[in-house]
Parts: C-alpha cells; structure tokens; sequence
C-alpha cells in the first residue's frame, strides 16, 4: 500500500464502523457492490457517479473514499466521478475535511469554479474536485451506477439517462453547520461516515 501516510492512519480504523451502518443501509450499499462485482467478473470498467445538488458537499466526499476505498482493497477498474443538478464550486469546507483526513490537496486551477487534485496515493491518478453537473462531457453517459447522495437531487431528477442503476444513499448536508463553532466537526463526522460507508462497499465487492 501507498496510501499517504495521514490516509493510511485515518482508513486503518473504518472497518471499526461497519457495524453501525444500519441495516436498510447495508442493503443499499450492498447493491452497489453487486454491479461493481459483475463487472469486475466480465472485467469491463465499473463507473460510478456521485450526485447531489450543487456537487459542492457531500458528492464530492463519495467521489474520493469510492476512488480510495477500490484502491485499498486492490479492486481494478473503478471509475468514480460527481455531479450535480447544477454547477457551483468545491466548497472548501469539503476540501480542508478531506485534507484533514489525509489527502494531499493541490489547487489545479483557482477562479470562481477550481479544481482540486486529491492526491491519496503515489502513483495513483489524483481525485479531480470541482463543480460541474452529472451529465457533463467529463462524466460517463451510460452503464454508469447513478449513487444519489441528497434527497434533492433525488426528487429533483427522478430519471438519470444513461445509468444502468440508480441508489438513493442521502446523507445530512453538513452545510447546516457553516459558521458554527461545529463547523469543523460536522464536516469531519461527515467525511467520516461517507468514507465509512464507501470502505463498506468495497469490502464487500471482495
């Protein structure tokens, strides 16, 4: 493993929440599994897209510990990208918890809209963070797992073109808490159960 060293610090100890995730979750996260497995067996990519509204929070969160979480356990062929219904910014609350974590961040472009390189591994291809909406050219347009990642973006787009399977798997915005003493903290407990849940997944998938 080449996992920064902060990441492989923080991910040593995920396995330790798998069993508080609730069942009904389990069952959701297990059926990504499922399609991430059957393409691994006939060895084609398995793409999954992470979506919620403004693809500033908690999509981006999915994005990396997916990305991260198929590297650990050493499942080839994921891709795992975001979006949402509309395009706003990576917001840099999301960014800082992610680099709390152990993620090196490195600005790509600055302006209105940047991009992030999360570097979580040497050698291994960045995580690319900025806003842009799910249907966007960089994004995959069929045979996709669409995971819906707020009840938002979920009521707000009940068809998903292109996507071979659609998971509503919401999580609390931790918007909520910006410009709260909680702030830090509620962006960190969400990364986490994000992270946790993502590791799940994967475990699963081997």
């Amino acid at each position: 493993m080449k996992l920064n060293p902060g990441l492989s610090t923080y991910t040593a100890s995920l396995e330790d929440g798998f069993g508080a995730i609730p069942l009904k979750r389990q069952e959701l996260l297990e059926k990504i599994a499922t399609f991430i497995r059957n393409k691994k067996r006939f060895e084609e990519p398995a793409r999954l897209t992470f979506i919620c509204t403004h693809n500033s929070r908690r999509s981006h969160f999915g994005q990396a510990w997916a990305q991260v979480a198929a590297y650990y356990y050493g499942v080839k062929g994921v891709e795992c990208y975001s979006g949402g219904t509309e395009a706003t910014a990576a917001n840099p609350r999301t960014i800082a918890a992610l680099q709390r974590a152990g993620f090196q961040v490195e600005m790509a472009i600055n302006g209105v809209n940047p991009q992030f390189r999360l570097i979580f591994a040497e050698g291994e291809m960045p995580v690319m963070a900025f806003s842009k909406v799910y249907d966007a050219p960089v994004n995959p347009s069929e045979d996709f797992v669409a995971v819906m990642t707020c009840t938002q973006a979920e009521e707000e787009c009940p068809f998903i073109p292109g996507a071979a399977l659609r998971v509503a798997l919401p999580y609390d915005d931790p918007k909520s808490s910006d410009g709260s003493p909680a702030e830090a903290a509620t962006y960190d407990e969400r990364c986490r159960q994000i992270a946790t849940e993502m590791f799940y997944i994967f475990k699963v998938v081997i």
